[in-house]
Order: C-alpha cells, then sequence, then structure tokens
C-alpha cells in the first residue's frame, strides 16, 4: 500500500474524536478477511507419498529389566547401574532426575 507522505496527517485531537461506531466498523473490516481454519482438520486431508502404513505390523522384543538396570522413581525409565545418582528413601533416582 502507497503513502503519501506530503497529505496532511490527522492530529491528536482529530484521532480522539472518532466516533465508537467509525471504531467499531474499521475493526470488522479487518476482520472479515480473516477465515477460522482448524489445524488438525486440514492436517488430515494432507496425504503424504508412501505413508500408507495401514497394512504393515510392528513387533517389538522387550526384555525384562535386567540385574545391572534400574527403573528411576522419578521418570520411571529403565537406566543402566551407570546413570544412578543417588537413592531417595530407598528408590533409585537417574542423572537426569537429578540434574
Amino acid at each position: 500500500m502507497a503513502t503519501d507522505y506530503d497529505a496532511p496527517r490527522k492530529t491528536d485531537d482529530e484521532l480522539s474524536e472518532d466516533s465508537i461506531e467509525e471504531l467499531k466498523a474499521r475493526r470488522m473490516d479487518k476482520n472479515s478477511g480473516k477465515v477460522d481454519v482448524d489445524e488438525a482438520e486440514v492436517a488430515e486431508t494432507f496425504e503424504l507419498p508412501g505413508a500408507d502404513l495401514s497394512n504393515e505390523e510392528l513387533s517389538v522384543r522387550v526384555l525384562p529389566r535386567q540385574a545391572d538396570e534400574f527403573t528411576c522413581s522419578n521418570c520411571f525409565l529403565v537406566h543402566h547401574r551407570s546413570q544412578l545418582a543417588f537413592e531417595k528413601n530407598g528408590q533409585p533416582v537417574c542423572r537426569d532426575c537429578a540434574a
């Protein structure tokens, strides 16, 4: 939008004289071009090439906690004994949670 810097500008008195109706009309005009878009709905319509995983089956072998591992009482993750920071009330706490 081009601006004419030579045009006379409104003074503070003139700006305060704008009626409430004019201000409301200006605000409505600015918002009239906006469209409410649900981002989640739009994201569902996108389909990435090769992303059809409906026929895929995932299999993961889960191992029980080993003798040299512990479960952190703060984050409940299984860590190796080398990650043990301290024990609080007899419960082990990992280095990440202790930091």
